[in-house]
């Protein structure tokens, strides 16, 4: 079990966190200074946008009770948690995940301003500090009162998109009961956003170009996402929808990019959406295969090199550095694979000017403009959820920025 949940990321773990510049609320980022573009602007209706993300610990006194507060009223022992704490204790005690948020935070606030943007970048999280409720709080204590959020999960599914409506509504209401009362709007999911595809494929592009195995039947490209319970995913999308929208979604983004990466090499290639971090009780039925069963069946069939995408996260935060770094690379490594591990779309400047474009086009929308949606591979999701969007299939709870 690995709970940094279903693409729950953020950015590369090779920036240097002490350079951030972040400081007071929610980590807020700089007051900004004169663009020379014509000045700094605001970004009405909002006074602020919020990076809501999973969270992790920094410490480890602070391991255990963040798993406690992930597994909350789910029944897990500690015993079972130890085992989890284990995956941190191999990195100090510390989750990359944090240090990923400031560095995402940081690059959200300088392509604003490189825009004469002023509107200020928030950092909240669901289940370690800065809480996602002390953020808001602080906020409207600081005069906002409309913030946007943007969520560090792409996909569309229970844990990557309407827990974070529910963790909004739950953080609203407790601030209502304070007499604080705010507005929260939500950018899509942007799964199926161009930026995000693009970046993706040119990573593993230069990916398959350095592991540098010509021969196309020797060859293959393994994509990776978090494994979610087969029910999940089963409910995933609107109420009125098809369901599967989860796998779908991933598999769309890795059949294009293997058409446009052989297009663009001259090549023929193959590969498959494999998963990781699968977890829960074995009686309960998760998305498979796994990366590690799979990566062996590959060795069976002759393959000797494979190029391992993580298009399910966005930056190298636990499943990607235990779950792909460590443990599928063990395996690569046992079973005769050379194993060249493509990048998260991280800091990438081109996905980070599309985050910022979301926040716009929300922006555009809340002010009652007509906005052109882009998407490719897929259809835009809508910025307020259709009913029945990815359920709780536990309880039903309160969830914001969508229509139930």
């Amino acid at each position: 079990m690995n709970p940094e949940a279903a693409s729950d990321a953020t950015t590369d773990p090779t920036t240097d966190p002490t350079t951030d510049p972040t400081t007071d609320i929610g980590q807020t980022t700089p007051e900004p200074q004169p663009s020379g573009e014509g000045g700094d602007t605001a970004l009405p209706p909002y006074d602020a946008i919020v990076l809501l993300s999973f969270g992790g610990p920094e410490s480890p006194e602070e391991v255990m009770p963040f798993l406690r507060r992930v597994t909350g009223g789910r029944g897990i022992p500690d015993e079972r948690l130890e085992e989890v704490a284990h995956h941190y204790m191999e990195f100090g005690g510390r989750s990359p995940i944090n240090d990923q948020c400031r560095a995402l935070q940081s690059a959200l606030h300088d392509e604003l301003r490189r825009r004469g943007i002023s509107t200020p970048v928030l950092w909240g999280n669901r289940n370690s500090e800065p809480f996602l409720t002390d953020v808001l709080r602080e906020a409207y204590d600081g005069g906002m009162r409309n913030v946007v959020a943007l969520t560090t999960s792409a996909y569309s599914s229970y844990s990557s998109c309407r827990q974070y409506r529910e963790n909004i509504a739950a953080s609203l209401a407790e601030l209502a009961e304070e007499g604080k009362e705010l507005h929260v709007d939500k950018v899509r999911q942007y799964a199926t956003h161009p930026s995000f595809a693009r970046t993706n494929i040119r990573l593993i592009t230069d990916a398959v170009r350095a592991a540098d195995q010509p021969d196309d039947s020797k060859l293959r490209v393994v994509f990776v996402t978090h494994s979610i319970p087969e029910a999940m995913d089963d409910t995933s999308g609107p109420g009125d929808g098809e369901g599967n929208l989860y796998e779908h979604q991933h598999d769309e983004l890795a059949h294009v990019a293997l058409d446009e990466i052989g297009a663009t090499l001259d090549r023929d290639l193959d590969g498959a959406l494999v998963y990781c971090s699968r977890s829960g009780p074995p009686s309960q039925p998760w998305l498979e295969p796994d990366i590690n069963d799979h990566l062996r069946s590959l060795a069976e069939d002759g393959v000797t090199d494979v190029v391992v995408a993580p298009i399910g996260f966005i930056s190298d935060h636990m499943e990607v550095k235990f779950d792909l770094d460590t443990e599928a690379a063990e395996t690569a490594q046992e079973v005769g694979l050379r194993m060249t591990r493509v990048p998260t779309v991280g800091i990438d400047l081109e996905f980070v000017s599309g985050l910022v474009d979301l926040v716009e086009e929300r922006a555009a929308q809340a002010r009652g403009e007509q906005v052109t949606m882009p998407a490719w591979p897929g259809e835009a999701m809508p910025p307020i959820c259709r009913p029945g969007c990815c359920p709780n299939l536990r309880t039903a709870l309160p969830a914001a920025c969508g229509s139930d």
